[in-house]
């Protein structure tokens, strides 16, 4: 193992470590907290939560025992299942932070009418939504042999060995982050520019009210 694989297997390790703690804390706080619970952000936050434990627990040990070992580091089958959950944890973590942009969306651009626009059953539709959507693309590469171990990434994942189907495995890799990745990079640049435009609105007013508050007091000062 070179210093180059030596730097990335240390770097997965960090990864691994901050990850295990970070969403771990999380999911503390949900599990500590009713008041929590009882928000449709909670079942976003438990939905992204849970599948990056999963990636935690599941894919970075075994992308580390490639990159160490430079080889596949388990059977077919075993690396066709984490190549299956690589592809789908990777787009249902994209499309829930998506959820989560869109719900504070609604929260900040329709506040009155937030608890009726966004309620547990909305979030739990638009979570098995983010599922539905995230399986569809793992199902389709398990069904045409296109899950294994790839060499140049050192991970089970997304892979065609055969020659002949270059092109359809491009389109459907290019197909796959477009519509999981390009679209929740939308749908969050669409959401937070919304929320910024109404952030800067409420920021004039409050400077407009301040302005004429102090001139009011200087008005009304005794001289």
């Amino acid at each position: 193992m070179n210093s180059w694989d030596a730097g990335l297997a240390g770097l997965l390790v960090g990864t691994i470590g901050v990850s295990l703690l970070s969403n771990g804390l999380v999911l503390l706080c949900l599990l500590h907290s009713a008041d929590i619970r009882r928000q449709a952000p909670a079942l976003f936050t438990l939905n992204l939560t849970c599948g990056n434990l999963l990636c935690t627990v599941v894919n970075m040990p075994l992308t580390l025992a490639g990159v160490v070992a430079q080889r596949q580091p388990a059977g077919d089958r075993l690396c066709r299942l984490a190549a299956f959950l690589d592809t789908f944890l990777a787009a249902n973590s994209m499309l829930s932070m998506a959820a989560l942009s869109i719900d504070r969306w609604v929260a900040v651009v329709f506040p009155l009418s937030y608890r009726a626009k966004m309620r547990l059953r909305d979030a739990a539709f638009m979570v098995a939504y983010t599922w539905l959507h995230a399986l569809t693309f793992p199902a389709t590469a398990l069904a045409l042999s296109w899950l294994g171990f790839h060499q140049l990434y050192a991970s089970c994942t997304l892979c065609s060995r055969r020659p002949e189907e270059r092109l359809r495995f491009a389109v459907f890799t290019s197909a796959f982050h477009a519509l999981s990745f390009l679209l929740s990079f939308i749908v969050l640049c669409f959401t937070y520019l919304k929320v910024l435009k109404v952030a800067r609105f409420h920021c004039k007013r409050i400077d407009v009210i301040t302005m004429q508050t102090l001139v009011l007091l200087v008005d009304i000062h005794p001289r």
